[in-house]
């Protein structure tokens, strides 16, 4: 981290359906967070321990908000575990969103965050569940790959949600392995900068469950951009397509830290619904990450 502040750097840490973050407040951009200082704060043993770190600032505070600083007064600045940077996170948004709204950051209950992918609008209701407008889908050109893990393979889907999904369907989730490594998705030119890979079954009509290796974090409890990767994989499969039948099509999708909702409308936009949950608050000395 450089320009470290003299005072206590407040944190709080917060899950999405168990995908858990530190959120670290920070809306003047004074915080300069490099990759080795991240991988620290999400150190399950020797740091904090999360699966990505939210930076909450300013969008007007930050170069790759400031284009959106009209529209959207926060931008969510999402890093991974391994200190890489990624483009979006849904789960991360609801929790960034729940977390503007406890502050006292924002007072209505639907507004506008910026992230790299571009602007997310969420729409926080009772409970502490929150649904977020995830854009829509992009299903490249080249949409089927393999994944392999250990000695078995399978056919794959290629989905974009403004960060890259390779999603298989499998007999069972064993089938995933352990996920302690990145399963090998190829060819590799589909995913020159890498990719999140789920392994998803099916539970029902509209219903499937999944398991997720994300790029940078390892196996995780959630991914909200899986999930719609996923939804999206799914229905495509099954003969749905809400541009074609002009109705909304939803999906349960049940991930190993809990239950999301999926909605693709005829438009193309995709809506996850989901709980946020903020577990704690606390302060680290800033001396601390320099043992990175």
């Amino acid at each position: 981290m450089n320009a470290q502040p003299a005072q206590a750097v407040t944190f709080l840490k917060g899950h999405g359906t168990e995908n858990d973050f530190v959120i670290l407040p920070d809306a003047d951009g004074r915080l300069e967070l490099s990759g080795q200082a991240v991988a620290r704060l999400c150190d399950r043993r020797a740091g904090i321990g999360a699966d990505g770190v939210l930076r909450v600032v300013r969008s007007a505070a930050h170069p790759q908000g400031s284009a959106l600083a009209e529209s959207a007064e926060w931008f969510m600045d999402y890093r991974n575990a391994d200190g890489g940077i990624a483009e979006m996170c849904g789960n991360g948004v609801r929790v960034f969103a729940h977390y503007l709204h406890r502050a006292g950051l924002v007072k209505d209950t639907e507004f506008a965050v910026a992230t790299r992918a571009g602007l997310r609008r969420v729409r926080l209701a009772g409970g502490g569940l929150v649904t977020v407008g995830m854009g829509r889908a992009v299903l490249p050109e080249l949409d089927e790959v393999t994944v392999t893990v250990g000695e078995r393979s399978w056919p794959a889907r290629n989905v974009s949600m403004g960060n890259p999904h390779a999603v298989a369907f499998v007999e069972s989730l064993e089938d995933a392995g352990s996920l302690l490594h990145a399963p090998l998705v190829t060819p590799a030119s589909a995913y020159p900068e890498g990719t999140n890979v789920e392994f998803v079954v099916d539970r029902g009509p509209g219903h499937v469950a999944l398991r997720v290796h994300e790029r940078g974090s390892g196996e995780t409890r959630s991914c909200g951009t899986g999930a719609c990767a996923v939804m999206v994989a799914a229905a495509r499969r099954d003969g749905a397509d809400p541009a074609d039948g002009g109705h909304p099509v939803t999906y349960t999708v049940d991930v190993p830290g809990g239950r999301l909702e999926i909605t693709e409308h005829p438009d193309g936009e995709i809506e996850m619904t989901g709980p946020a949950v903020i577990v704690a608050e606390g302060t680290f000395e800033p001396a601390w990450l320099s043992l990175a």
